[in-house]
């Protein structure tokens, strides 16, 4: 990691971490991952860091995931970098989860993938008119992981299952709504916000009260109910016949994105965000999600995802399987079968944390 793609200090009472990479939109890498994991451990036990902050540096976003160009290299070797980053970018999934200290991440610009697993942890998510909040992985084949198994399938009306599916894009009043966000401020308070809760670190929900606004109604609301009713069906086939036979210009809408999807991640999600649901701890839902990754990111659909997307932006992308009725569950019991045993994903072991 460049020492200067994550600053990390202590101002005042707030333990302080600013993503630095804006010509990336801030993609983590294993770096900045270990540079941050660092800063928390050694913050958790410091009596002078009574809050820690989560910002950025520029103006496009918070955070646009990872480092995918790296990934997919990795993935079409041996995989061994591409695990080592998923390793530790969900141990800091995990130590957010359960950290003593209040947290608080400021979720302005693009908030995606990466990004959202360092904001949804936090105590305190504080969104503005710029937010953009997506999920967008089976775009590229790979899947809504940093703990999505576990946040976004407890989303109110099987939300967060479409998100997860479409790779949907949503704004402040959304995030609010489905409480993704626990407070919207103005883009121009964000400044003045950063300075009072800096000041006075243990007042910071107060200043956040008070310089919250009302995003407007939320778009989604108009469609909670019927996604709510045809997400919940058992497969994803019976979810595309939902949306079928409604036959509205939402629903059409919905099949023609899904449509564009990898037949293999959208059935991967499906099962993901179940399980996930099902999860009694967060560290469980994390070593669940290891286990997808670490065969995922080696898999026919992530490396074409990620070509097609990324690399040679044709957007054409050739999945394989190509056709959701043909991937079959013997294929999602492999991607999802445990790893061996020196192979599992563990969280920081309780000596450093």
């Amino acid at each position: 990691m460049s020492e200067h793609e994550v600053l990390t200090r202590i101002e005042g009472g707030v333990g302080r971490i600013t993503l630095n990479r804006p010509g990336a939109i801030h993609a983590l890498t294993t770096g900045m991952c270990r540079g941050m994991t660092e800063a928390l451990l050694a913050w958790r036990e410091n009596p002078a860091v009574k809050l820690v902050m989560f910002d950025h540096t520029g103006e496009r976003g918070f955070c646009a995931g990872g480092d995918i160009r790296m990934l997919a290299e990795s993935g079409a070797a041996d995989g061994r970098l591409a695990r080592e980053f998923f390793f530790i970018e969900y141990r800091l999934n995990d130590l957010l989860f359960g950290y003593p200290k209040p947290t608080l991440a400021f979720m302005d610009g693009i908030v995606m993938g990466g990004g959202v697993g360092l904001s949804l942890p936090c105590r305190l998510r504080v969104a503005t008119p710029r937010t953009t909040f997506a999920m967008p992985e089976t775009g590229i084949g790979l899947f809504p992981d940093v703990g999505g198994g576990w946040h976004l399938s407890r989303l109110p009306d099987q939300t967060g299952l479409w998100l997860a599916l479409t790779g949907a894009r949503i704004k402040a009043a959304d995030c609010l709504a489905l409480g993704l966000a626990s407070h919207v401020v103005a883009t121009e308070s964000v400044g003045d916000l950063k300075t009072a809760i800096l000041a006075a670190p243990d007042r910071a929900e107060a200043a956040l009260a008070k310089a919250s606004i009302d995003p407007g109604s939320a778009p989604i609301a108009a469609h909670r109910a019927t996604i709510g009713r045809l997400f919940a069906a058992k497969s994803i086939e019976a979810i595309l016949a939902g949306l079928e036979a409604e036959g509205s210009d939402w629903a059409r809408d919905q099949l023609a994105t899904l449509a564009t999807k990898s037949p293999q991640t959208l059935k991967v999600s499906l099962r993901q965000l179940r399980l996930g649901r099902a999860c009694a701890t967060f560290t469980e839902n994390m070593a669940m999600e290891y286990r997808i990754g670490a065969r995922v990111v080696q898999r026919h659909d992530f490396l074409e995802g990620v070509r097609a997307v990324i690399i040679d932006k044709d957007n054409a992308p050739r999945w394989n399987p190509s056709a959701v009725s043909d991937v079959d569950e013997a294929l999602l019991d492999t991607i999802f079968a445990p790893l061996p045993t020196d192979d599992e994903w563990t969280p920081i072991p309780e000596t450093l944390a």
